[in-house]
């Protein structure tokens, strides 16, 4: 059923607050599940399943799916569209709750069409835990997803947040057509694939990400005035830049990935 027939059945309307904008086109979809290259021994996690349509593509491969739903006005729908398939695992809840590291004890892949208004925050809660997946295939926006894959010198403090953590690419981009309602932007699938080992051991990241933001706080200034609010004086931070290899003159969306991890090292 097209998702107004559906959601019209159960006398369901969506919720504009809860970014639910369902995405139809049966093409796109399966693009989206052959991105995340799923093999029959591999969990999944999809966010937001919303009426069910990505998660039947994902239950037909992948070894098992697990769910997780906000709106309990979806979980009938839920039950009755996913009935014949015995590995997938519905979890009302909210995703930034969830406990990744409770769910899921093997490596583990996410698939998801997540609500854009909390994209950022779900990569955060998705790469910050230490069970973190291999690797995610995510609908976002096209904007944001133009923002996560940036290099320089159009770097941004979410393309540095996401980097650290494996390689992005945009796999395709969708029109506003292809999701009912209609949103106002188009879309883009991305894809994150962990690198195998991280840059940065788990307990330094948080002193890494203090930096980048401290960077990027005043994005017209120079990057040695910026980072003075770090607690350093002017030649301390010409210190650390020269030693890092970084002409302190530079903004930070002009730095790649490695000289911030440089800089963070000399600090």
């Amino acid at each position: 059923m097209h998702p107004k027939q559906l959601l019209t059945h159960y006398q369901i309307e969506p919720k504009k607050s809860l970014g639910q904008n369902f995405l139809f086109d049966e093409n796109v979809l399966a693009r989206i599940v052959a991105a995340a290259e799923l093999r029959p021994f591999e969990p999944v996690l999809e966010i937001g399943p919303g009426l069910g349509s990505l998660t039947r593509l994902l239950a037909q491969t992948a070894a098992s799916v697990t769910a997780v739903e906000l709106d309990n006005r979806f979980l009938p729908i839920l039950q009755t569209e996913l009935a014949f398939f015995d590995n997938v695992q519905l979890i009302h809840g909210d995703i930034l709750e969830q406990d990744l590291d409770a769910l899921f004890d093997q490596p583990y892949k996410v698939v998801a069409n997540v609500p854009y208004y909390i994209t950022g925050a779900i990569l955060r809660h998705l790469l910050s835990a230490q069970q973190k997946p291999t690797s995610l295939v995510m609908t976002v926006q096209k904007e944001v997803a133009e923002r996560i894959t940036a290099v320089p010198p159009q770097m941004s403090l979410l393309a540095v947040s996401t980097q650290l953590y494996g390689h992005a690419e945009t796999i395709t981009t969708i029109k506003a057509g292809a999701f009912w309602p209609r949103p106002d932007v188009d879309s883009a699938v991305i894809r994150l694939t962990l690198f195998p080992e991280p840059l940065l051991s788990f307990t330094e990241e948080k002193r890494f990400f203090t930096l980048v933001k401290t960077g990027f706080s005043q994005k017209r200034k120079q990057l040695k005035n910026n980072l003075r609010q770090l607690g350093y004086n002017p030649s301390e931070i010409l210190g650390i830049l020269d030693k890092a290899g970084v002409d302190g003159r530079r903004r930070a969306e002009t730095l790649t990935l490695s000289e911030w991890i440089s800089i963070y090292k000399n600090l």
